[in-house]
């Protein structure tokens, strides 16, 4: 090899053989083990994809007496049924588990460690919410997903930053803008709101609305939109009458702080045909009490992964008034298929469905994907149906 090669060599190598969790680029592959380097700070390898989909989980604890892997969604792509799956000792001290193959997503897991639920101490992939922290998988498939930053053209996101009346504090909201955003047009906005464990970074850190609306736009599936996610927890979710205050005071907020900063900054069609509200789980639920009682702020709902069980009684006087389907331009309800499968989770929304079809609503209904109540199903749902078909 001559020592021209050999520079070439030496200084391509680190560009195309990244090591796990290297954190250089937004890679679709990032616990895919290809230089046998631990993650930085970390004490061993964890977790590492291979090649056929399989995973290995590590974790050095000598002292514990039990060790397992949790999470829901992960639990239900490996068709556990939620149980817990045990890790085994082996003589050093060291507990190693290797499931799968595992269908190429992301999901989140803890693990059970003498009963205690913690996140993976190898894992640099956490998710943080309003919840304690949990361990992302990344599972790859043969090169970027939907999902995944891929090489189009990217909008841009923005963490503004204001002073709240209703709350009486200072409060966030991210504001995704497509790419080539023209102050000079004016562009429908969908308000995004998140679940009771969730807080607005997590629609772009889990969710990752921003890459899947770049590349629907890429794929020329979508119109561009601006997308807001506003903080839609109001009250403590643990609080006796959260079901009872949320609501009102959520709606106060949206009214009186978050349109109106949106509409002062941005170029926005400033009317309710260019205003769409949609949520998961919590944030369904205050899409469907206050967007359905709110048709002079939004022309378009998405319900995600959220109903209410007596959906006949509650919402008798939208059901009812002669004009419902004048309001909505598209209304849409959805979950995942798993969840469409367990009374727990499907039961609002079946009520919910049956409603509307008992009142000739038009609607959309939605199962789909392999997900259960997670943002495996909530990923799908915005990409396969509700994107692209809002303003179309």
């Amino acid at each position: 090899m001559s020592t021209t090669k050999l520079v070439i060599f030496l200084v391509l190598l680190p560009v195309c053989c990244f090591g796990q969790q290297a954190n250089i680029n937004l890679d679709w592959n990032p616990q895919q083990n290809k230089e046998n380097l631990t993650p930085y700070g970390a004490a061993i390898n964890s977790p590492e994809v291979h090649a056929d989909g399989r995973v290995t989980f590590r974790v050095q604890a000598p002292e514990a007496n039990h060790v397992e892997l949790t999470g829901t969604s992960l639990l239900i792509a490996l068709g556990e049924s939620g149980q817990a799956i045990p890790f085994r000792k082996d003589d050093d001290g060291t507990w190693t588990l290797t499931v799968g193959p595992v269908r190429p997503n992301i999901y989140t897991y803890r693990l059970l460690i003498d009963d205690a639920r913690v996140a993976d101490p190898n894992n640099s992939i956490a998710s943080f919410a309003a919840a304690p922290p949990t361990s992302k998988l990344v599972v790859h498939d043969d090169g970027p997903s939907w999902y995944d930053a891929q090489n189009v053209p990217h909008g841009t996101v923005t963490r503004h930053i204001y002073h709240s009346e209703v709350t009486a504090g200072e409060r966030e909201l991210y504001v995704y803008t497509p790419p080539g955003y023209d102050e000079t047009r004016t562009y429908p906005v969908l308000y995004l709101l998140a679940g009771s464990s969730s807080l607005p970074s997590n629609w772009i850190f889990d969710g990752r609305v921003n890459f899947i609306m770049d590349n629907l736009l890429a794929e020329g599936r979508a119109e561009p939109m601006i997308i807001v996610v506003p903080n839609n927890q109001v009250v403590h979710r643990n609080h006796p009458r959260h079901a009872d205050l949320t609501f009102d005071i959520f709606e106060q907020e949206l009214r009186n702080h978050v349109i109106p900063i949106i509409d002062r900054k941005y170029a926005t069609q400033a009317n309710p045909r260019g205003r769409a509200l949609s949520g998961l789980s919590m944030g369904g639920r205050h899409t469907l009490f206050i967007g359905l009682r709110s048709p002079d702020l939004f022309g378009s709902l998405g319900i995600l992964s959220a109903g209410d069980e007596n959906s006949e009684a509650v919402l008798a006087d939208f059901l009812n008034d002669p004009a419902a389907n004048d309001y909505f331009d598209y209304l849409f309800i959805g979950q995942g298929s798993v969840e469409e499968a367990q009374d727990f989770f499907n039961l609002r929304v079946a009520s919910l469905v049956d409603a509307l079809k008992a009142h000739n609503i038009d609607h959309e209904y939605y199962a789909g994907g392999f997900g259960g109540h997670d943002w495996v199903t909530w990923r799908h749902l915005l990409y396969y149906r509700f994107l692209p078909q809002l303003w179309r």
